[in-house]
């Protein structure tokens, strides 16, 4: 089970953080991934790190977000910076075990595990 946290309301340029802790299974083997879906559009691969730290983002988000894992708290964040108001989406974090260590993919069909997800805002 993924249980994300740490979504709101923000302005633009504010900043937040996003967590995915995940129950049931540790991380350590896992590539783990951050998408979302803003209303009306298809859900977006954000950023994703690999087993061995690795990080791939999505070039609109590049230089703004932070992805980065805990492996000891089971734990994956997102940080997100100079936020705007195309940021606004429901967040999902997702999993999948890693053939590759230094792997990862923005593909949603490449993941097996889900979070509910988490609401970010970005509006004045």
């Amino acid at each position: 089970q993924l249980v994300e946290s740490g979504g709101g309301l923000v302005q633009p340029g504010g900043s937040l953080t996003l967590s995915c802790t995940a129950s049931g299974h540790g991380l350590r083997y896992y590539a783990i991934g951050w998408f979302r879906q803003a209303p009306g559009k298809e859900r977006e691969g954000v950023s994703c790190v690999s087993v061995a730290a690795d990080t791939y983002y999505l070039d609109s988000v590049k230089g703004r977000f932070t992805i980065s894992r805990d492996n000891a708290k089971n734990t994956v964040y997102l940080q997100m910076i100079d936020l705007k108001p195309e940021d606004t989406a429901v967040y999902y974090c997702a999993t999948r075990w890693a053939d590759l260590i230094n792997e990862c993919k923005l593909l949603d069909q490449d993941y097996t595990y889900w979070g509910q997800g988490t609401q970010v805002t970005v509006s004045p």
